[in-house]
Formats: C-alpha cells, sequence, structure tokens
C-alpha cells in the first residue's frame, strides 16, 4: 500500500516557508486506505535541498470470505528540485509492514517484513492555470507499486480535472481508478484535494471511491 498523500507534498513546497509539513489522507471504496505523516527540511520545504518524508498508513480489504488488514511504514529521503515550472522529488529508504488475515472463525497474523522504498513525483505548472502530477512508489516489502496521474484547470480556486491511479501487490491484488479531482484549495490554514470516480478492483465488482487529502504547514 502507497500513500495517495504523498503527491500533495510536493505541490504544498512551491510556497510554504515552513520546515515541516502535515499530511493525511482518507479513502473510501471498496477497500480502505488511511494515511498520514510529516514532510521535514533542512531548511524550508519551499526550497531547493534535502527533504525527509515518513508515512504510517493501514488498509483494509475483502479477499473472499476473509478481510486483510495491512499496516505499512515508511522514513525515506531525498532530494527536491524547482526547475521553474514546478518541483521533481525524489526519494528513498527503509519501510516496514505488518499484516492479518481473518475470516470464517480464524484470524492469523503475518511476520512482520522489511524492506525498500523508492518514491518519485512531479508536479508541473505548463501554463500559469494548469497542473499536471506524476507519481510513483514503490516497495520491495509486498512487492507493491502505486501510482497517479493527473492534469487539472485553475478554476473556483482549485485545480480542476481528471485523475487515474493504479496500485498492485504481491497478495495479486489489483486496483484502478479513474475519477476527477479538486485540488488545493484552502479552508484555514489547510489545503485540500478531494477525489471522486471509479475503482476497478481484480476480482471485485466496480464501485465508486471518495478520497479526501489534507495538508498543512507546522
Amino acid at each position: 500500500m502507497a500513500s495517495s498523500q504523498a503527491s500533495e507534498t510536493s505541490q504544498a513546497s512551491e510556497s510554504s516557508p515552513a520546515s515541516t509539513l502535515l499530511f493525511g489522507s482518507l479513502e473510501a471504496s471498496p477497500a480502505v486506505f488511511v494515511t498520514t505523516g510529516a514532510k521535514l527540511a533542512l531548511d524550508r520545504v519551499d526550497r531547493e535541498g534535502f527533504v525527509a518524508l515518513g508515512s504510517l498508513g493501514g488498509q483494509r480489504r475483502r479477499e473472499g470470505a476473509l478481510t486483510r488488514d495491512t499496516a505499512v511504514g515508511a522514513v525515506v529521503l531525498g532530494y527536491q528540485w524547482f526547475p521553474g515550472w514546478g518541483v521533481v522529488a525524489a526519494y528513498a529508504g527503509p519501510e516496514g509492514s505488518m499484516e492479518a488475515v481473518s475470516g470464517c472463525g480464524c484470524a492469523r497474523a503475518l511476520p512482520p517484513r522489511f524492506g525498500l522504498r523508492l518514491h518519485g513525483e512531479v508536479w508541473a505548472h505548463p501554463t500559469d492555470a494548469t497542473l499536471f502530477t506524476a507519481t510513483l512508489v514503490t516497495g520491495t516489502t509486498r512487492m507493491s507499486a502505486w501510482g497517479r496521474l493527473a492534469w487539472g484547470y485553475r478554476h473556483w480556486d482549485a485545480y480542476l480535472g481528471p485523475e487515474f491511479a493504479f496500485y498492485g501487490d504481491e497478495t495479486g491484488y489489483r486496483k484502478w481508478t479513474v475519477g476527477l479531482h479538486a485540488t488545493d484549495f484552502a479552508l484555514g490554514r489547510f489545503h485540500v484535494r478531494v477525489s471522486a470516480g471509479l475503482q476497478i478492483a481484480g476480482d471485485q465488482d466496480s464501485g465508486p471511491y471518495l478520497t479526501l487529502s489534507v495538508w498543512t504547514p507546522w
């Protein structure tokens, strides 16, 4: 499982004088994903340089008659660049996961696993009124990959447009989502992204999804 919130950390880096950024997200769909974490810069998150990203997430999904609960945490170090048209960031570091499978009157906890996470993202402004984002997060603990592509046009104080995301891991679970997003509108000191659309997940029936992401400088 990878964090959908990860893709918001570079957007906030473009305009925040703070050295720390807090974030969290919730995805409600046939499977539920929750993530929280923080981004820390040596100087400021809106300047080029070394940064650290820590996150902790949880996932629950049905697998036939069984339910799989997963907790994943990671601390990655990286560097962010500001080429003038946006932000590019790359990270690498350790991750760990714990899983439990329950159902049919039994429950089983799987041994903790540890591995490597790689994380890359691009936030680009082709024009002053448009935004293109690309994010890819891979991890070796569960041989997982999560990616998201989105485009938006600035309207009503937010970037509005389509998004596409994919997730898969070694259990054979695959999930594709296609929808619309409203990104970077402000609620007080908080910045928000809301996404909604259609999810197609492995052998499960297609269904709607709704994602809420929030981030704020600290």
